[in-house]
């Protein structure tokens, strides 16, 4: 389901209204349920892999803090899980659909996976009650390590299953056949299931956190799997740590007006800067980089919208994924904050997509040594923190490459920095290095919307030439985006200059506020006629 959807729509209002009159833990309940019907409206099937992965950190954090499960601990899980197996994989709903309407053909409404989800559950109980054995009979700390090593690798294999082994089944044959030895591929024919990423990173967290003692377990099966499956974060982020979000989900939760009104100020502002900015430039953007041999002002206009859409795009779905998390009394990680007056490369992941940058450098840059050692190997752990960064984003080495490309950028300023030491910044030097990392940033977007090394190749070439002139070899954008983008400069000056203040909008002129808002509406209604783009993030 899309928040800019006409479901979402239906849907938001009905779940608020059910909300305002439950009490608490029927409110956990109505939103683990609705949190399910929202990502299972593209595909229901791939609820089942949720499931598995809330299940099975579920018995890992209670295995790494007290060493043992109760009996309910083990069975409602597992009951849960079973029957998600055979609901979402063994049984064809619209054959059964059909045969309830009486126009059904007679044919069986078991799918084939159903004999191996009826092989496959006493299996899986089978091997996680050895699993199981096996755990008890070690020490508390191989314990704890195992259970939590066991997390890491069950939920990686998933993740890397359907996202990437593809990708290097492919590099691997293209790289036998570079050597002159014939190869043909296997593939996983399967669709990569949307929001694993964000989901899996989720789970693992709080795993690792439960290790490291800084969050204790729940034993409350159904809160923890609402902290995995929340709806309004589910699908794009912004990722949220279990000692964040999971104390407001075990705990009463209030809202109040000043909350009420910064969540529906979020959603309109989320709305505007998708419907009207990033869809109204995203066509412009897939022309321009499908323009072959593009002129100098093509590349350069053509990367430009790009990093106005992609900011609007993701920056967009987490202000609305945030408002309305406001409305319901939780509050979500902040996953941007002006990211575009970033002045170094450290500020730049300080302020974009901080939820990931911040959970790569906890749980990946600091366990390898992260800055306590020689510089050399300071910048190697930003090396391998950026590579697998870029890789998280998708199986393509564009990503690879742009994760290598930040990741030469983080060390080289590291490199300056220790020889020369850090500058006090006046007005101009701010702003000289504002200019300069955002030059440094545009072309990080070019090999991250590059379609091909080759495009990677001739568009480098068309900058550093000036091929082809100022010409501009694609549409212009809509009405709505040129304006919207003119609305957003000025809404991110302001935030930026005054948003340490978290109410310094209450400061501001009746009349300022009403027109912004006014203007907001205006151009989000203008931009509905734009061609409705997916979120460019739900596809990592």
């Amino acid at each position: 389901m899309l928040f800019n959807s006409v479901e979402f729509l239906i849907f938001l209002p009905i779940v608020y209204a059910l909300y305002r009159i439950l009490p608490l833990q029927q409110q956990n309940r109505m939103l683990l349920l609705a949190s399910y019907l929202f990502y299972g409206w593209w595909d229901i099937r791939f609820l089942f892999l949720m499931m598995l992965s809330t299940s099975l950190d579920f018995w890992s954090g209670l295995i790494i803090q007290r060493g043992t499960l109760r009996p309910r601990e083990i069975v409602v899980p597992f009951v849960f899980l079973s029957t998600a197996a055979v609901a979402l994989l063994g049984v064809d709903y619209a054959e059964l659909l059909r045969l309830a309407r009486g126009s059904g053909t007679g044919a069986s409404i078991l799918t084939p996976l159903a004999p191996y989800v009826a092989l496959g559950i006493p299996a899986y109980l089978a091997v996680l009650a050895l699993v199981y054995r096996v755990l008890l009979s070690l020490s508390e700390e191989r314990r704890r390590r195992a259970a939590m090593v066991l997390s890491i690798v069950v939920q990686l294999s998933i993740l890397g299953s359907f996202k990437y082994f593809n990708f290097f089944i492919d590099s691997l044959v293209a790289a036998l056949r570079a050597a002159g030895i014939e190869a043909e591929p296997g593939h996983f024919d399967v669709i990569l299931p949307i929001g694993i990423s964000f989901y899996t990173f989720q789970s693992l967290s709080y795993a690792i956190d439960i290790y490291r003692r800084e969050v204790k377990a729940t034993d409350r099966f159904f809160d923890y799997a609402l902290f995995v499956a929340y709806f309004p974060q589910l699908v794009a982020g912004p990722i949220n740590r279990a000692k964040n979000l999971l104390p407001q989900i075990l705990s009463p939760r209030e809202t109040t007006f000043d909350g009420t009104c910064r969540g529906i100020y979020l959603i309109l502002l989320g709305l505007f800067k998708k419907i009207a900015i990033a869809d109204g430039v995203a066509g412009t953007v897939a022309q321009a980089y499908a323009v072959p041999d593009a002129s100098w002002g093509t590349v350069v206009g053509g990367t430009v919208l790009f990093a106005v859409q992609i900011y609007c795009d993701f920056s967009g779905y987490s202000d609305i994924a945030r408002g309305v998390s406001k409305l319901l009394g939780i509050e979500l990680t902040v996953n941007f904050r002006q990211p575009y007056f970033a002045r170094s490369p450290r500020d730049f992941w300080q302020r974009w997509h901080i939820s990931l940058s911040s959970w790569l450098s906890d749980y990946l840059y600091k366990p390898l040594g992260g800055s306590h050692g020689s510089l050399a190997f300071t910048c190697r752990n930003l090396m391998l923190t950026m590579l697998l960064g870029g890789l998280w984003h998708g199986a393509a080495w564009n990503f690879v490459l742009w994760g290598l490309y930040h990741g030469t950028v983080l060390s080289l300023h590291r490199v300056v920095t220790a020889r020369l030491g850090p500058a006090t910044d006046g007005r101009l030097a701010a702003a000289l290095k504002i200019f300069g990392f955002g030059l440094v940033t545009l072309y990080g977007w070019l090999l991250f919307r590059a379609g091909s090394f080759e495009q990677i190749a001739s568009f480098t070439t068309t900058l550093f030439t000036g091929r082809g002139g100022l010409s501009f070899d694609a549409a212009t954008p809509s009405l709505s985006a040129l304006l919207g983008i003119l609305l957003l400069a000025v809404i991110e000056l302001v935030h930026y200059n005054w948003g340490a203040d978290r109410k310094f909008y209450w400061r501001l002129p009746g009349a300022v506020v009403g027109l912004t808002l006014a203007l907001m509406i205006y151009l989000t209604l203008m931009g509905t006629s734009n061609e409705p783009a997916q979120f460019i993030y739900f596809q990592f």
